[in-house]
């Protein structure tokens, strides 16, 4: 098999090609080999996309490559997005041609992030603020905006991070899409301006409170009454970001607690959103009774999370904060959560720290572990969006210490329509730990999403739909070095039923058209 030619979009190269043997594309209408003892195919790439054809002349190109090794086929697959190539190996375990088949493992090539020792230019981040309400300022991170006929994608942080978490999406994915990221209040560089709170001296005078204890006032200065760092107020923040900034339905991807706030808005808001995409979403948040949802029980608690902290509180946010914001202690929890330890944490560490530095951050912190629990609980948000047929995507990191993937099984069971895969190594945070995956699939699957389905799903060649290979190991380099990692897709007869129905209408839409030509 030789390569013609290859042709692709900006800042995108071929890294490696692998042949393998595979039977399946016999019946592929994207690869057709004639049945010889010995036979050659071309590969000719046009616009990121590989086409195999039959050429029996190439039969006597003495410079030609084999592609079967005695009796054996070898195969080449493709995988293509609108923006960059992608070429796929075939079979890790052989399967020969007696129709006995063994677990396999199908190989895939996908580009690296982009990065200047390559010569491959990243989009550039804006950074910026949004006065939601008065001395509330909202920060968040842009790229791409001058695609403008690509969808928007909102990243949703975890807890205790920020937008800068999304900083290989926003490079990546901002070559080709309009890509966001949001601090949520209380976290990142969405913390306010002022002290949220005045102290009183002994004559009754107020004073602003200490540059390093913001919060910790004694009594509530008017813009923060009721204020809590809660997952409601995160909800309602998105909403009016959505709305106001962004101006469009929007792509939602959230990683752990914005996972969980990512699919709270989608159940509240359907109309804004064309899809969800869970990355280890936690399915819980919050120990305290919603007000609205149970009133009576909520009473019971004097304090939740609201401004000023009561002594009791101030004292041990002192006593832990120290703790908390040690560079040790937080490298040693992204130690733990990141299965991947040569993952470069350095700057994600810097960034945490600078977080911290800020004077209305411990008392922030107090507020976001004393907030009520949401009005509407994971579950319920899920079943809400299954009934409003909300697109949801899952992506684990199978090595996840705090939300394995039982959960996102789960999730799975209760909308089996929803793409599932599941990533190793990884853990809880696969958008950073393996980026080149998370960006691959995403792409692929708001392909699917924009299509209606006419596209397949990533990894799920429509012409095998009934038959998937058992895993995907991705491989893409990265700073010089070549890395891989294992995915899973974990199947439904929803979604297969899907693809087969897809696969028949375009089949029929061809044939109507080829009826209509011939008229």
């Amino acid at each position: 098999m030789e390569i013609l030619s290859y042709r692709s979009g900006p800042c995108c190269k071929v890294v490696d090609l692998h042949w393998k043997f595979d039977d399946k594309c016999l019946n592929s209408r994207h690869s057709r080999f004639p049945i010889f003892g010995v036979c050659y195919t071309n590969a000719i790439s046009r616009r990121g996309s590989v086409r195999f054809h039959d050429n029996k002349e190439q039969q006597r190109d003495s410079g030609s490559v084999t592609v079967l090794e005695g009796s054996k086929k070898m195969t080449c697959r493709a995988y293509s997005d609108r923006y960059e190539g992608y070429v796929i190996g075939g079979e890790k375990g052989l399967r020969d041609v007696s129709g006995i088949q063994e677990p396999a493992t199908t190989n895939l090539v996908i580009p690296g992030l982009p990065e200047g020792s390559n010569g491959e230019c990243g989009a550039s981040i804006s950074s910026c603020f949004w006065e939601w309400k008065p001395k509330l300022n909202v920060h968040y991170d842009k790229a791409g905006c001058e695609n403008v006929d690509s969808p928007h994608v909102l990243f949703l942080p975890g807890f205790g991070v920020g937008s800068f978490h999304y900083e290989k999406q926003l490079r990546d994915l901002g070559r080709d899409t309009r890509v966001w990221a949001l601090d949520f209040l209380g976290q990142g560089l969405s913390l306010p301006f002022e002290d949220p709170t005045t102290h009183c001296n002994k004559e009754g005078a107020t004073s602003n409170g200490n540059a390093s204890s913001w919060g910790f006032g004694d009594e509530t200065e008017p813009w923060a009454t009721n204020l809590v760092y809660s997952i409601d107020l995160w909800q309602d923040q998105v909403r009016y970001f959505v709305e106001e900034v962004i101006g469009e339905p929007v792509y939602i991807v959230g990683n752990s607690l914005g996972g969980y706030v990512a699919l709270y808005f989608a159940a509240r808001n359907p109309h804004l959103v064309k899809g969800v995409t869970l990355l280890n979403a936690t399915p819980f948040w919050g120990f305290l009774p919603n007000p609205i949802k149970n009133p009576r029980l909520a009473k019971l608690f004097p304090w939740a999370g609201t401004f000023p902290l009561p002594t009791t509180v101030r004292r041990l946010t002192e006593l832990v904060w120290e703790k908390i914001r040690d560079p040790a202690s937080i490298s040693e929890v992204l130690n733990q959560v990141y299965a991947d330890h040569s993952t470069n944490v350095d700057s994600l560490i810097s960034h945490i720290i600078d977080t911290t530095q800020h004077p209305a951050a411990a008392a922030a912190f107090a507020s976001i572990m004393c907030a009520p629990q949401a009005e509407l609980s994971f579950n319920e948000s899920l079943s809400r969006c299954g009934r409003t047929n909300v697109p949801i995507c899952l992506m684990y990191g199978r090595e996840d210490p705090w939300v394995k993937p039982l959960w996102g099984v789960q999730v799975k069971r209760k909308v089996p329509e929803a793409a599932y895969y599941e990533i190793s190594p990884a853990g809880h945070c696969p958008h950073d730990e393996v980026p080149e995956v998370i960006n691959f699939l995403l792409r692929g699957w708001i392909r699917n999403v924009e299509s209606q389905g006419s596209v397949s799903l990533p990894l799920l060649d429509d012409a095998v739909c009934l038959k998937e290979a058992d895993a995907w190991e991705l491989e893409f380099m990265r700073e010089g070095s070549r890395k891989s990692a294992m995915v899973r897709f974990l199947g439904s007869r929803i979604s297969i039923l899907d693809r087969i129905r897809s696969y028949m209408e375009k089949s029929g839409s061809k044939f109507r058209n080829s009826a209509a030509e011939s008229q």
